[in-house]
């Protein structure tokens, strides 16, 4: 079943050889054009399609999220074909012929993925910003798929589009479920307080304690691999500057922390390093540095013993930790220019294209070297 806009749009794809198009004729797809298209297509847990064409502009693009949200009273496969200049069927059809409306409903995406997608649009997703921004905003498109095979799969998918690891996203969707979840009882309860008169607010007297506000920097959970090591180059870095030679700085320098004291730590690290401060103010001297709250954190990753007997094993040790950092942080970058690529249309913009692949091969080749390979 082919969903248009127009009656206009239901004779140009009749015309083109896309015989079972309907139109809502200019509302919005709703629960009354369900219950017919469920019957026109026997929507009873035996397959069928449903295609949602929708013009290419904004009220379009909308109209398909609209969709979006009407899509899981069907048992079909739903999809959208959206022609990206903005042409609908009819317009289409007049300019380059019924081929290129048949060709529009051959090149149809999912409809869940469409949805993700017109979200991820929003976003610079080249960011490390944007990217969080962009999957606070796309976990709940994927939480509210209802079918619990589709739910993981589309957050797998999500992850390489923005180049961030599955079990986040995943951990991100689930978080995004159980908020909605949460949202639809207390709904509920309050429809039931309001329904039996009890839904006064005379239970928050003057005595109420206020909410205490939450500290600015939790201690980071050292069960996360990657935050435990984010601990061992800052403790190496505050107690063995020395041992680093210039390149190594220069990569601790543009590392990323993904734990917020971590990150005002390593933040505090690099000024300290600018203020030109001597071997025996270091440590003192970062402290300064990070917000006052952190300070004896820094006193902590400071004097934590390194796991080494004498000074060639610390020598091993301290460039060990740093390059197993350096390969990791490759490795997320990597993974962020691969869902830029997943992004991309290659025809488009080829020379991008060009130009993120020699990326690729580029830290593809620092990791080699970091391995020793």
């Amino acid at each position: 079943l082919v969903v248009v806009e127009g009656y206009t749009d239901v004779m140009a794809c009749h015309l083109s050889g896309v015989t079972t198009a309907v139109a809502t004729c200019g509302t919005a797809f709703g629960a009354d054009h369900i219950k017919v298209a469920r019957r026109l297509l026997s929507d009873d847990g035996t397959g069928g399609e449903v295609v949602f064409t929708f013009d290419g502009d904004e009220a379009g693009q909308k109209a398909a999220l609209r969709a979006f949200e009407e899509d899981q009273r069907f048992i079909a496969q739903t999809f959208v074909a959206v022609e990206p200049t903005g042409a609908d069927p009819c317009d289409l059809r007049m300019s380059r012929g019924p081929e290129a409306v048949r060709g529009l409903i051959a090149a149809r995406r999912p409809l869940f993925e469409f949805a993700i997608k017109a979200t991820l649009k929003k976003f610079d997703l080249n960011t490390v910003e944007g990217r969080v921004s962009a999957l606070r905003a796309s976990a709940p498109v994927v939480a509210r798929i209802r079918d619990a095979a589709m739910r993981p799969a589309y957050a797998r998918e999500l992850a390489g589009w923005l180049g961030m690891d599955v079990d986040e996203v995943l951990r991100a969707v689930l978080a995004a479920g159980k908020r909605e979840a949460g949202r639809s009882r207390g709904e509920a309860a309050g429809e039931d307080r309001r329904g039996s008169g009890r839904g006064s607010t005379e239970q928050h007297g003057a005595g109420e304690v206020p909410a205490v506000p939450a500290p600015a920097f939790t201690r980071p959970d050292l069960r996360d691999p990657a935050v435990r090591m984010e601990r061992q180059a800052l403790e190496v870095a505050l107690q063995q500057p020395a041992l680093l030679d210039a390149d190594q700085w220069q990569r601790f320098a543009a590392a990323r922390f993904s734990a917020p004291a971590h990150a005002a730590v390593h933040a505090a690290i690099g000024a300290a390093g600018l203020s030109g401060a001597t071997a025996s103010q270091w440590v003192e001297r970062v402290r300064q540095e990070v917000p006052e709250e952190l300070r004896s954190f820094v006193s902590e990753l400071a004097v934590t013993p390194l796991p080494a007997r004498d000074g060639d094993a610390l020598h091993l040790y301290c460039r060990g930790i740093m390059n197993r950092m350096f390969d990791l942080q490759i490795t997320e970058l990597k993974a962020e220019k691969m869902g830029r690529l997943q992004r991309m249309d290659p025809a488009a913009d080829p020379e991008a294209f060009a130009q993120i692949n020699r990326e690729l091969m580029e830290l593809e080749m620092q990791r080699r070297a970091l391995r020793g390979d």
